[in-house]
């Protein structure tokens, strides 16, 4: 196995090592959760540039890295969808387009037609990946806050208005990109 697919499986294995850490009680453990969600979100970057320079790109790794992609951003969305810091409407649409789209790579890849990433999926990605990162940062504050009594009514309706917002931003991106991906790929659908 080579080294992208090597950081590629890293990054499902530390999405089970962040989510351990998430839901521990603790401001320690929300820093090392952080700390382990951008570790995973620079094997993802890493893993196709290495790919691409090295010459090391397998078909496993154009399925793959999509795939732990979307376990780490996932989990990630259930866990704050548990810990009623967003909405379980918002998490649907993304696992909906998810599931739709991860079902044509297969079905395409069945037909030993490999789908690769877009544009537009990636910049879908790049999204959730800050969305999250920016959802740690808020439990780290609320959390370092409330310790000196500091957070308050107004600071937790501000930031949940903000949190709002920006998953609004990430699903319209998410549904673009996967109508879009149809789109271009409709030749497979039919």
């Amino acid at each position: 196995m080579n080294l992208p697919n090597k950081l590629t499986i890293s990054r499902i294995l530390l999405t089970f090592v962040y989510m351990f850490f998430l839901f521990n009680k603790g401001i320690l453990s929300k820093h090392i959760a952080l700390f382990i969600f951008l570790i995973a979100s620079l094997t993802d970057l890493y893993d196709g540039r290495i790919a691409r320079k090295r010459k090391l790109i397998t078909n496993f790794g154009r399925i793959m890295d999509p795939i732990a992609d979307k376990i780490l951003i996932l989990a990630s969305f259930l866990a704050f969808v548990e810990l009623k810091i967003i909405p379980a409407w918002m998490v649907v649409i993304v696992i909906l387009r998810e599931l739709i789209i991860t079902g044509l790579r297969l079905f395409a890849a069945s037909r030993s037609i490999v789908l690769e990433a877009q544009k537009e999926g990636k910049h879908k990605t790049v999204s959730q990946f800050i969305a999250v990162i920016l959802i740690l940062v808020y439990l780290i504050l609320k959390d370092t806050l409330a310790r000196f009594r500091i957070w308050n009514l107004h600071w937790e309706r501000a930031c949940s208005l903000i949190i709002f917002l920006i998953i609004l931003i990430v699903i319209g991106l998410t549904l673009y990109s996967g109508i879009s991906f149809l789109w271009k790929n409709r030749r497979i659908i039919a």
